[in-house]
C-alpha cells in the first residue's frame, strides 16, 4: 500500500510528491553525475541534448489552457527555446529523437502533466549548482547556459510560486496517484535519455 497519500493534511502535495519520487530522482541524479556532464564542453553538449529531448517532450504543456489556469506564468516557465539557443551557441545539431514528443497539444491529462511539470520545475530549482559548473566551462546566461540561469525573481521564489499552485489543485485519490506516476515517468524518461547520450 502506498502510504505517501496518508500524510497529514498540512503536508503539501509538493512535499508528498518529493517523498514519493525520491528513489527515482536520486537514481537519476547519480546517473547524470556519473556521466561527468561538466568535465568538458563535449560532455556538456550531451547534457544539452538530454535537456533538449526532455523539454521537447513537454513543450506542449506550456500552451495548455487548463494548466495555465492552475500554474502561474506557465508560458514563461518554458525552457525549450533557450536550450535550443544554448545548443546553437556550441554549434550542436538539433537532432530530433526518433519517437514523438510525450505530450501533444490538446491531449493533456492534467494530473499526469502536473507530475511532469514538477520534474521540470524542480530541475530549474536545482540548476543553481549546475550553472556554477557551467560557468567554469566558460558558459553563462548569454552563451551556452541560458536554460540553467536563475529566474529574475530568484529560483526559490519561482519554485515556491509553482509548488504553492500545485498544492492548491483539487484532486481526488486516483488523480493524486497520477501526479506521482507522471513525476516518476518524467524522471525515468530523463534517465533513458541520459543512457542514450552517455551510456
Amino acid at each position: 500500500m502506498d502510504t505517501t497519500l496518508q500524510a497529514p493534511a498540512e503536508t503539501g502535495r509538493a512535499k508528498r510528491l518529493k517523498a514519493a519520487t525520491t528513489e527515482t530522482h536520486d537514481r537519476l541524479d547519480k546517473r547524470i553525475m556519473a556521466g561527468e556532464p561538466f568535465a568538458a564542453v563535449p560532455n556538456y553538449g550531451r547534457f544539452l541534448a538530454v535537456q533538449h529531448a526532455f523539454h521537447r517532450d513537454i513543450d506542449a504543456l506550456y500552451d495548455d489552457a487548463a494548466l495555465a489556469e492552475l500554474v502561474p506564468d506557465l508560458a514563461g516557465r518554458r525552457r525549450f527555446e533557450q536550450i535550443g539557443q544554448d545548443m546553437a551557441d556550441l554549434s550542436l545539431p538539433l537532432s530530433e529523437p526518433a519517437d514523438a514528443p510525450r505530450f501533444a497539444a490538446g491531449e493533456i491529462d492534467v494530473p499526469t502533466a502536473l507530475g511532469w511539470l514538477y520534474v521540470a520545475e524542480g530541475s530549474n530549482l536545482g540548476a543553481a549548482f549546475l550553472f556554477k559548473m557551467a560557468r567554469a566551462l566558460g558558459l553563462d546566461e548569454n552563451h551556452g547556459a541560458r536554460h540553467l540561469a536563475g529566474h529574475p525573481d530568484g529560483r526559490a521564489q519561482h519554485w515556491r510560486s509553482f509548488t504553492g499552485a500545485l498544492d492548491q489543485v483539487a484532486l481526488d485519490e486516483a488523480e493524486e496517484l497520477r501526479v506521482i506516476d507522471g513525476a516518476n515517468a518524467a524522471f525515468r524518461r530523463v534517465h533513458a535519455l541520459v543512457e542514450q547520450q552517455y551510456g
